[in-house]
């Protein structure tokens, strides 16, 4: 039995975990190491990470793995994570399909040129029929840009009279987001201490639970992921209602038709 059997209750697992990586810049620091050791190290740990989530029967995960505000960074450090990932994509795509893992890429993938574009796509391509697991990565991913594309989608299809912006509602606009097909997030994770979104998956994220650790990414396994999971499960999950039999809600309803007294909207 492993470690995340051991911690984790029978139920409650989250069907779809998002993590933000972060803080392989501090470790290379604070092991006196440049920082694409850190992202090295990263990479260990996105590889540690999937295996433990696999284990406990997570089906979605996405990694945001590089930001769209990652390109103001230093070129030689970009050139580090641009190759990191191709050497990722390469030495792990074979492990992927043996795991039966999926592989779906969101984000701006044209801006890492035709090569390391094309190899994107043929590890979705290649990774297209497994259904054991959904690895979704983050890469110059920004949700307000994501958010402003949609919106210029769904002013196209109204304009080309596809669309009938009267019955446009959440579902619709949903539809022309990059996850389209993908579940939100139920948990989101982000390590280092840090407790921001940093735009990412602003819309899918409405009603997720978010966990801040502060362990850094590079350290981060199987026992941090164990106790994320378990404080996901200690927290009531409302969706903006009260569940039935709260004192709140009985104080709601003191006098009213017993036949209305079922789930009060949280105010």
């Amino acid at each position: 039995m492993g470690i995340i059997d051991r911690q984790l209750p029978e139920a409650g697992i989250p069907r779809h975990v998002a993590i933000i990586m972060d803080g392989n810049g501090r470790w290379a620091s604070r092991h006196g190491l440049p920082r694409a050791a850190g992202h090295r190290e990263g990479a260990r740990a996105v590889r540690r990470t999937i295996e433990a989530a696999i284990e406990c029967g997570i089906e979605w995960m996405t990694l945001f793995a590089f930001s769209s505000e990652n390109w103001r960074r230093p070129k030689d450090e970009v050139a580090d994570l641009t190759f990191l990932l191709r050497h990722y994509l390469r030495s792990a795509i074979d492990e992927l399909c043996a795991r039966g893992v999926r592989l779906r890429v969101i984000g701006e993938r044209d801006r890492f040129g035709p090569s390391l574009r094309d190899e994107l796509a043929s590890a979705e391509i290649r990774t297209s029929s497994n259904t054991k697991f959904n690895l979704v990565m983050a890469l110059s991913y920004g949700s307000r840009a994501e958010l402003v594309q949609a919106a210029r989608r769904v002013a196209e299809a109204v304009r080309m009279q596809e669309l009938d912006s009267a019955q446009l509602d959440e579902a619709a606009f949903a539809a022309y987001l990059t996850t389209t097909g993908m579940p939100d997030p139920d948990l989101i994770i982000r390590t280092s201490g840090e407790k921001r979104l940093s735009n990412f998956l602003l819309w899918q994220a409405a009603y997720a639970e978010l966990v801040f650790v502060e362990t850094l990414w590079p350290d981060f396994d199987a026992p941090h992921l164990a106790a994320a999971l378990v404080e996901y499960r200690q927290r009531e999950r409302r969706f903006g209602v009260r569940p039935v039999g709260s004192a709140d809600q009985a104080r709601d309803n003191s006098g009213s038709n017993p036949e209305d007294q079922t789930v009060g909207i949280r105010r």
